[in-house]
């Protein structure tokens, strides 16, 4: 099987299909490198298509030492995937833990990316929800800890903004929990408390997103309250970037409405492609809503 060796010796498992211009898909946390099915049947198609295990997601690599596992290494494997394809410049599609993934990795590499799709991003990032998603984060990773992956998936896999898959593709959400109940408790709790505990506010990022060089699409769902209002900022910080609101949709928007979800990424894809998705007009930050002087 394909692996890509990090430089901290880490071998992480990828899956490609497909020819044209690369795309690589970074999982979320409760899925992994089967989690983007629908995309890569959808996209492989017309794209060259890259998915990977993140590191404590076996058959990746699932080191043991918690000071492996960060929101810049998870950047750096990225990278380290797309050097050992021989890929030097694609599109990051990812969502959740990849979709903060695509954003840092289009903020520390833009001659690297072509343009980063952020799905479901933005849990914890709000100074408000901060300090209470950290202390969240952590019970999970000790329930990985004490629980097991199974015992904790019956619980995580039908959270807030997960029961709208359920309600909506009962056998679809089945699998998805299944997937998660399969995740190493080691990896998952290094990454929980690594990655996701972690990782830096993008409220406090206002500097390094407002020089976002690549093109950004966000997506998320509208009943996906931990990253609504985050989205919006990024929306209106992030010069090239456009903000797509799946209707009646939680997290997992890639899962829960594969057709919306790749319909909304194909028209970037294009855009980007054609040079039409430039920085937002400044005539539309006029202070007047009707354009009266």
């Amino acid at each position: 099987m394909p692996t890509a060796t990090t430089d901290d010796g880490v071998d992480l498992y990828y899956e490609e299909v497909g020819s044209g211009l690369p795309i690589v898909f970074l999982h979320e946390f409760a899925g992994d490198h089967r989690s983007w099915e629908p995309q890569l049947r959808h996209f492989a198609r017309n794209y060259r298509c890259i998915t990977f295990g993140a590191r404590g997601f076996p058959p990746s690599d699932v080191p043991k030492d918690p000071a492996a596992y960060s929101q810049a290494r998870a950047v750096d494997d990225v990278l380290a995937v797309m050097d050992a394809a021989g890929i030097d410049r694609a599109f990051i599609v990812g969502n959740s833990m990849g979709g903060f993934g695509a954003l840092h990795f289009a903020l520390r590499h833009p001659d690297r990316t072509l343009g980063s799709v952020v799905g479901g991003c933005g849990y914890g990032a709000h100074p408000d929800k901060e300090a209470t998603f950290r202390e969240e984060s952590e019970k999970v990773a000790a329930a990985f800890e004490t629980e097991g992956s199974e015992a904790m998936s019956r619980w995580y896999g039908v959270g807030p903004a997960r029961v709208q898959y359920e309600s909506k593709d009962p056998r679809g959400h089945a699998e998805h929990v299944r997937v998660l109940a399969e995740h190493d408790p080691v990896g998952a709790a290094n990454t929980m408390r690594g990655v996701q505990k972690g990782r830096p506010s993008l409220y406090a990022m206002h500097e390094e997103l407002s020089s976002c060089r690549p093109p950004v699409l966000v997506i998320a769902g509208d009943e996906d309250n931990g990253v609504l209002e985050t989205d919006l900022m990024l929306k209106r910080t992030i010069p090239r970037c456009g903000l797509a609101i799946l209707p009646k949709s939680g997290h997992v928007t890639n899962l829960e409405e594969p057709d919306l979800f790749n319909d909304h990424v194909q028209r970037f894809l294009t855009a980007v492609a054609q040079e039409k998705w430039q920085e937002r007009d400044p005539r539309s930050l006029s202070a007047s809503t009707t354009g009266a002087k």
